[in-house]
């Protein structure tokens, strides 16, 4: 498979040594995100576009090539192409019908060329002489320039022809690591996740920060939506995911701070901890989720109040965003279902909250806090490189396990469910029901306590830790199956 990938149309406005590194760090991206798939795919180009080839053959692995690129920031679309040394226009003709001419009888079409180099014809003489050609030789049924059914295209770049055959949109911006890099503070749910996502797709390489405000399963859940970020829209860029245990600054607000501040002040703590952490990694931007008033921390003036916590830049993408919209983006990008079977958590909950927090009124309050707890937290810390944060969490979780399911046992499939869709889990006389890992927790409790459960996943990580947990909670109906 051949394609051929255009850059984001930003990209070619800028100047020529911009222009080139972009260009240079995106070829790269590629190669970083695809080598698990083909180690020897070959990217080359340094200009308007790039040019990826690869030998697998395999339908599912070109499959999954396709969808990594469409989610590589930097890419404005790609082309799926055959390529051929350039001939007379006959010849053209003849490589175009190879490709188009099952598609043309009975229809309307139009013919669009691309073309690159020095020669002697137009564009424009080529769509004419071939456009004439597969209309006379396919039967079509005629020519549209603006309402086509069949677009044939093609691009002609000096002596090579590249007869298109499928046109695949990009995610747009700009390539990771072309931009700095920045401390998101995720909490899992629709804001958090989509704020990440918007600046992973400006070309920010995105860390992320979570404040664990008392619970494993939140913690759980933040760790698995972050990954699934990473894994889907950055892995071309080394992260890391840090948890912070919040609980004693909770505790520590509730006892001390006047309950209308507390949101508030919550809020300042988690950008006083986050400051810290992002000195230790020389990031510049702290990133939230939050927008104008849609909470009442979130006011104006309050949010004045908050940034004031830091000298940081605190960089909120979707300010002015309806939460309707981020709920749309949060599903087109696939953290919808994560937020939605977010365990809940207990925090700072106000009676009756200020909407317009005075600076000297806050620090009143905040002198009342014993700093020591905060920076109790921040030793408490944990740092883990993002693609290992699944495992590692795993690794001393013991859980029971079998490697054959009996008859009466239900196997519960946690995978998410595109791998479950492309590998289902299919044994004779055993029950499998699919129970995708982000709704389990919320879920299970809802299923007859009288059976046993074997919960399944590809490595048996997420099996296990979540296996872990819901024994954790009570339910003693749980273990993991791991065939051999």
């Amino acid at each position: 498979m051949k394609l051929i990938v255009k850059v984001f149309p930003e990209i070619t406005i800028k100047s020529r040594p911009v222009r080139k590194h972009f260009i240079r760090q995106l070829a790269k991206n590629i190669r970083t995100v695809m080598r698990d798939l083909d180690p020897q795919l070959a990217v080359s180009g340094a200009w308007d576009n790039l040019e990826v080839q690869t030998d697998q053959r395999e339908p599912k692995v070109l499959r999954e090539m396709i969808e990594r690129l469409a989610c590589t920031p930097g890419i404005g679309q790609f082309l799926e192409v055959h390529e051929y040394p350039l001939g007379d226009f006959d010849d053209i003709v003849e490589k175009c019908k190879q490709h188009y001419a099952d598609q043309l009888p009975g229809k309307m079409f139009v013919v669009r060329c691309k073309r690159a180099g020095k020669h002697e014809f137009t564009s424009i003489e080529v769509e004419r002489y071939v456009g004439s050609q597969l209309r006379q030789q396919c039967d079509a049924g005629g020519i549209s320039l603006k309402q086509p059914e069949v677009v044939v295209r093609m691009e002609i770049r000096d002596q090579r022809l590249f007869v298109v055959h499928k046109q695949h949109e990009g995610l747009g911006g700009y390539p990771l690591g072309t931009v700095e890099h920045c401390l998101v503070l995720m909490s899992g749910g629709f804001d958090s996740t989509v704020a990440a996502y918007q600046m992973m797709r400006r070309g920010l390489v995105s860390h992320f920060c979570f404040f664990n405000l008392g619970g494993r399963a939140h913690e759980l859940g933040v760790m698995e939506v972050a990954h699934y970020l990473w894994d889907k829209y950055g892995r071309s860029q080394r992260v890391l995911f840090i948890s912070v245990p919040f609980e004693e600054v909770v505790g520590e607000i509730l006892g001390k701070v006047d309950n209308s501040h507390m949101g508030v002040i919550l809020k300042r703590m988690m950008l006083r901890a986050a400051t810290d952490i992002a000195e230790r990694l020389k990031i510049d931007a702290l990133v939230t989720g939050e927008a104008i008033s849609q909470v009442s921390s979130q006011t104006l003036p309050n949010l004045a109040v908050i940034d004031a916590a830091t000298e940081k830049l605190v960089v909120r993408p979707l300010i002015a965003a309806h939460k309707q919209d981020i709920i749309d983006t949060a599903y087109e990008i696939g953290t919808a279902e994560f937020a939605k079977h977010m365990p809940e958590y207990c925090g700072v909950i106000s009676v009756n909250p200020t909407t317009k927090a005075k600076r000297d009124r806050v620090e009143y309050e905040e002198r009342q806090f014993d700093m020591a707890v905060l920076e109790r937290a921040l030793e408490r810390a944990r740092l883990v490189a993002i693609d290992r944060v699944i495992d590692e969490l795993g690794e001393d979780v013991q859980v029971e396990e079998v490697v054959e399911a009996l008859p009466g046992h239900i196997i519960l499939d946690i995978r998410h469910p595109d791998a479950a869709e492309d590998e289902p889990l299919e044994l004779p006389g055993i029950e499998v029901q699919a129970l995708p890992f982000f709704a389990l927790n919320s879920k299970f409790k809802q299923l007859d306590d009288t059976r046993q459960y074997l919960l399944y996943c590809d490595k048996g990580v997420m099996s296990r830790l979540h296996a872990h947990h819901l024994l954790s909670e009570g339910h003693a109906n749980v273990r993991v199956y791991r065939p051999a």
